[in-house]
């Protein structure tokens, strides 16, 4: 449910008086969110970052849905404390909704690095939006009384310690299935494509970086597009590993001041509006205090790193040069390459990638901590960094891949010429004589080649290794990139 009423919020100095369980503190006048949003932002002045807007959301989608068990479930307008009638129960999903669009985005000032459970932000949540719902019924939002109230009717029937983990939960299922696995299944089509196109191009093989025996530069780059391949699969099972949702389980899991249904009812919703498989966690117990979902996540985001730093380092490899490397395939000129030496242009989107992957690898360690030490008996206190750092891995590795198909890996040249002649003089041309004349012999030929500077094939020709007919088929390199009887 959206609306049209403008949200009237502008930069102003003046503030406004809230009260909270503390007493009285100033906010910034027009500002949606109250006293405990200001008083963690007065607590907090830590390092200056917000939470994305991908956790925002999340946090806006969750409350949608549990205001939309808490109605359905005739909670809302029960007879508890201050009934809400139809029309604020309609205004509260409203805002929830504004949430969920971004339509608020800067009312969410709390640093991340703030209380572990995430109470701050649960509470800046629940404040915008208790605030907002009052100015779309057509209340005072400013009034000291919140007729549509933060805690008793945003926040009914949870705790930010199962709310907030869900909101996290929530913001990275998205964020992988939205924007990570498109960003790898680009990544993938476009190498498949490449090793199409370079089928038929022979190159030599390397192992250890020394030559090995050759092989066509389609299959490399066809084993390189089955690594991202099965990176897609790998965040698809990122994804997997955070479906179940804590929601429910209040504050240590026993599900106090919630109804039965509510956690069921609340996944049911968010998955719905997300299309991933979100269920309630069969155990609120461990769903609330542990976070070994999001480790186990963010683990399948360190593989998928892994993986793209090893295809963006073999692909900068396969371009040095273009005199004295490999220049086996040509990247894309993009943007000149040194200060002082001319001409000189560098693999800058691969190094780019090899920088965003090794900070994955690097956030890897901040949640498997987080995750190890964190989570003391009923609650992790580490969970704002955990939600954090996920999301920064996952748009680091969203973007950053599709800026490297975007500016290199669609753009590659092989060079035909330059992977052929390698062929030609490779020592390791031998290993197909083994069949014929045995690896004794053929080490010794190979020994001799290096010390002559002559090719295997000339060795063989001036010594009459093998018949010409006979000795055409075993050094022929295409034959040699596909096994025979």
């Amino acid at each position: 449910m959206a609306t049209d009423i403008e949200v009237t919020t502008q930069p102003t100095s003046e503030k406004r008086t809230e009260r909270d369980s503390m007493g009285d503190v100033q906010v910034p006048a027009q500002a949606y969110y109250g006293a405990q949003t200001q008083r963690a932002v007065e607590n907090f002045p830590v390092s200056g970052w917000t939470f994305p807007p991908a956790m925002i959301h999340a946090m806006g989608r969750v409350k949608y849905a549990c205001g939309i068990a808490n109605r359905d479930l005739g909670k809302l307008t029960g007879s508890g404390k201050n009934p809400l009638d139809e029309t604020q129960v309609n205004a509260l999903l409203a805002a929830c909704q504004d949430v969920v669009d971004g339509k608020l985005d800067e009312q969410f000032p709390v640093d991340v690095f703030q209380t572990g459970s995430g109470t701050s932000s649960n509470m800046n949540v629940n404040e915008v939006i208790s605030n907002r719902a009052i100015e779309i019924a057509g209340g005072d939002r400013f009034a000291a009384e919140k007729s549509i109230h933060p805690n008793d009717h945003v926040n009914m029937g949870q705790s930010t310690n199962d709310t907030f983990p869900t909101a996290i939960h929530v913001a990275v299922a998205s964020e992988i299935t939205n924007a990570l696995i498109p960003s790898l299944e680009y990544f993938a089509e476009t190498l498949l494509e490449k090793a199409a196109a370079w089928d038929q191009v022979i190159k030599i093989g390397r192992t250890h970086l020394m030559d090995a025996t050759p092989l066509r530069l389609g299959q490399e780059i066809g084993g390189m597009a089955r690594q991202v391949e099965l990176s897609i699969e790998r965040a698809r099972q990122a994804v997997a590993a955070v479906c179940e949702l804590p929601v429910g389980g209040t504050a240590v899991g026993s599900g106090i001041n919630t109804h039965p249904e509510f956690g069921g009812r609340v996944a049911k919703e968010l998955a719905s509006s997300t299309g991933i498989a979100f269920v309630e966690a069969r155990n609120h117990f461990e769903a609330n205090a542990q976070r070994d979902g999001l480790v186990a996540c963010h683990g399948y985001l360190k593989t998928i790193a892994t993986t793209l730093f090893n295809v963006a380092n073999n692909i900068r490899w396969l371009g040095s040069g273009p005199r004295c490397g490999f220049y086996e395939i040509s990247l894309p000129t993009r943007q000149p390459g040194s200060s002082i030496m001319p001409g000189k242009v560098n693999p800058v989107m691969c190094e780019s990638m090899m920088q965003f992957t090794a900070r994955v690898m690097g956030n890897d360690q901040t949640i498997t901590l987080s995750g190890a030490a964190g989570g003391q008996f009923q609650l992790n206190i580490m969970m704002p960094v955990m939600g954090q750092t996920t999301l920064e891995s996952i748009h680091l590795l969203a973007s950053g891949t599709r800026a490297f198909v975007d500016f290199c890996a669609a753009d590659m040249q092989a060079n035909i010429e330059v992977c052929e002649s390698f062929v030609e003089q490779s020592l390791s041309m031998c290993t197909s004589l083994n069949p014929y004349i045995g690896y004794e012999k053929a080490a010794k030929l190979a020994k001799e080649a290096f010390q002559t500077g002559k090719t295997i094939r000339e060795l063989c020709v001036e010594q009459e290794i093998l018949p010409a007919e006979t000795l055409k088929e075993a050094l022929d390199p295409m034959r040699m990139t596909e096994p025979h009887e």
